[in-house]
């Protein structure tokens, strides 16, 4: 099936990305949001990245604007009835992915693939909401899109062999590296990468060492290219909260289980860079 015509819904800063490399590579884009100041700032942030790509000389103004023209907006979302596949990036909450599954369910006809970027959630019970299980597939990109090469392509139960080759072919189109990975929590990158973030903050809040030092260890000791610490700030200390939290309740084991130190940052409203203060001070 050749892919033509892609919906992306959510225009934060994984959707632009998204809606971003899909347009850079040809493909129409409908991007999709609640409101237009979301969809504008998104769209602000292409731009952005466009014009910086062409100040830099790596693409030409023609270019820029064959992209711009690949791209459509829309605060509705039934305008993404006639896209081949739709790629779904609203907030990382699983009870608002299945209503929203199940109202593209309605929009797109049976033929659309609905995909997931959740970055941890259960593909099957999402999928089983859509009506269509077996054309849900997650889709897991990683931030900043247009920088991050991975996708982790993640078939649920009744995912077909037919809805995982077109995602893996979507992704080939944009110029990224897919990785089929089993339906587990965390998939492959964030199960190995949360229980690390929060066993920082496990170490942190047992005196282990400040936060400066707990950073510096992994970046001059273990040649990490940024802090765990420094990650979680810049991930989102509630959104890493919110997989941990999710993590110890599907595993159930005492590994997963959250650190008090993050559940501080959060109960401070300290969720890193988006607000100026977590485990670091982003104001000065």
């Amino acid at each position: 099936m050749a892919i033509k015509k892609i919906g992306v819904l959510g225009a934060g800063a994984m959707g632009s990305g998204i809606a971003q490399v899909a347009a850079q590579s040809g493909l129409q884009v409908v991007l999709v949001d609640l409101e237009q100041r979301f969809v504008d700032r998104g769209v602000q942030t292409m731009l952005k990245n466009w014009d910086k790509d062409v100040s830099k000389g790596k693409i030409s103004a023609e270019d820029k604007a064959r992209f711009v023209g690949n791209l459509t907006t829309s605060t509705q979302n039934i305008d993404l009835k006639d896209c081949e596949l739709v790629i779904e990036v609203v907030v990382e909450n699983l009870d608002v992915k299945k209503r929203v599954f199940a109202e593209l369910n309605d929009i797109c006809p049976p033929r659309t693939v609905l995909a997931t970027n959740t970055s941890g959630f259960s593909i099957t019970e999402i999928a089983a909401a859509s009506g269509r299980p077996d054309r849900v597939v997650g889709m897991h990109f990683f931030n900043p899109v247009p920088v991050m090469r991975l996708v982790e392509v993640i078939p649920g139960t009744e995912t077909s062999d037919e809805t995982v080759a077109l995602a893996m072919e979507v992704c080939q189109i944009i110029g990224k590296t897919a990785i089929k990975a089993k339906e587990a929590p965390g998939f492959i990158v964030n199960r190995l990468l949360v229980p690390y973030l929060n066993d920082a903050c496990h170490a942190l809040q047992e005196g282990v060492a400040s936060a400066e030092d707990i950073d510096q260890a992994m970046k001059l000791g273990a040649n990490m290219p940024i802090g765990p610490l420094a990650l979680c700030d810049l991930v989102g200390n509630d959104v890493l909260l919110m997989v941990a939290e999710y993590f110890y309740k599907e595993f159930g084991d005492p590994k997963f289980r959250p650190s008090l130190a993050l559940k501080q940052k959060v109960r401070a409203g300290h969720f890193g860079v988006k607000t100026g203060k977590g485990f670091f001070d982003y104001t000065r």
